[in-house]
C-alpha cells in the first residue's frame, strides 16, 4: 500500500455524493477495483475511508481478539458500528450514507485529508477547529510521539 498524500476541500451534494479530487483519484486508482470501507472514526468526529486491502489487514488483527472477553466483544461492536462497503461511481463520486453524514455532522463543505494509508472525511468547520485546537500542542505531541524514536538500525553511541 502506498502512502496517500494531500488535503482537499470538496463539496457534498444534497444526496451526500462527493466528487473526489483528481489528484486523490489518481492515488486511489490501483485500489478502485477492490472498493473501500467507510466507517466512523474512533477518536474524532469524522469518517475514515479504508482501501479494502487496508481494511482486511485491520480485520485480520481484530479477528484475533477473544470474543468471549466482554471488553473485546464491546470493542468489536463499537468499532464496526455503521461500517459500509463503498465504491466510486462511474463519475468518480463517493456516496456517503446518511447515518455517517449525521455522525460526522457533514454539511456541504468538507475536507478529505490523507492519514497515511486511509482518508479522513471531515466537515470543513470541524476539521479547521480540530487543526486549530491541536496547533498549540503539536510541538509537544511531536516530541512525545517521535522524539525518542530511532530509525531502525541506528543506535546511540
Amino acid at each position: 500500500m502506498r502512502n496517500l498524500i494531500g488535503t482537499y476541500e470538496c463539496k457534498a451534494d444534497a444526496k451526500g455524493r462527493v466528487m473526489l479530487p483528481s489528484a486523490l483519484q489518481k492515488q486511489l486508482a490501483p485500489m478502485l477495483e477492490q472498493g473501500f470501507v467507510l466507517k466512523r472514526a474512533v477518536f474524532q468526529p469524522c469518517l475514515e475511508l479504508y482501501p479494502m486491502a487496508e481494511w482486511e489487514q485491520l480485520m485480520h488483527k481484530i479477528n484475533k481478539l477473544n470474543r468471549f472477553n466482554r471488553k473485546n466483544n464491546d470493542f468489536v461492536r463499537r468499532f464496526t458500528a455503521g461500517v459500509k462497503v463503498i465504491e466510486l461511481d462511474t463519475s468518480g463520486r463517493l456516496l456517503i450514507p446518511k447515518d455517517l453524514i449525521g455522525f460526522a455532522s457533514i454539511n456541504k463543505e468538507l475536507v478529505l485529508s490523507s492519514a497515511i494509508n486511509i482518508v479522513e472525511i471531515w466537515d470543513k468547520n470541524k476539521y479547521e477547529k480540530a487543526i486549530d485546537d491541536a496547533a498549540t500542542d503539536f510541538a509537544d505531541l511531536a516530541e512525545e510521539v517521535m522524539g525518542d524514536k530511532l530509525e531502525e538500525g541506528n543506535e546511540l553511541s
